[in-house]
């Protein structure tokens, strides 16, 4: 399959771009990852501490989106910041399924490499995230009339 970025360069490229693609991307990014670590733990290929945070971020992250969706409130722009983890993490998860495939001890390096940053990121973007669903929830500042 392409890279994860080409579905939304070329929706942006060919002016494709839905709210439901806006919506469904992020959906579709959230399983594939899921089902990456979920499997990666059962095989043995991950270990269970990436996996575990991975799989508590996600659940979190999945949860607060839809208590903000259910509470009237609009989709997070996604960050920068979130990319870069999502990229390291996406690193890491490939290189430990290479790894567990070689035996290249070089690929168990890089795998480790991309996942402590990559969760450390991942986590602190999620903070954010949910600083601002807090900020939408909380509604516009009012405005004194004096």
């Amino acid at each position: 399959p392409p890279p994860d970025w080409v579905d939304g360069f070329l929706a942006r490229r060919l002016d494709q771009v839905s709210e439901l693609g806006k919506i469904l991307d992020p959906v579709a990014d959230r399983l594939a990852i899921t089902a990456a670590v979920i499997g990666g733990w059962i095989a043995g290929v991950l270990p269970w501490p990436v996996a575990l945070l991975l799989i508590v971020r996600e659940v979190v992250v999945t949860l607060g989106a839809a208590y903000l969706a259910a509470r009237g409130g609009a989709r997070l722009d996604v960050r920068w910041a979130g990319k870069a983890a999502t990229w390291a993490v996406y690193g890491s998860v490939a290189s430990f399924y290479v790894y567990a495939g070689t035996d290249h001890a070089a690929w168990l390096w890089i795998a480790w490499i991309y996942a402590v940053p990559g969760l450390v990121l991942y986590y602190a973007v999620a903070v954010q995230y949910f600083g601002d669903a807090r900020t939408i929830l909380a509604g516009p500042p009012e405005v004194s009339s004096g």
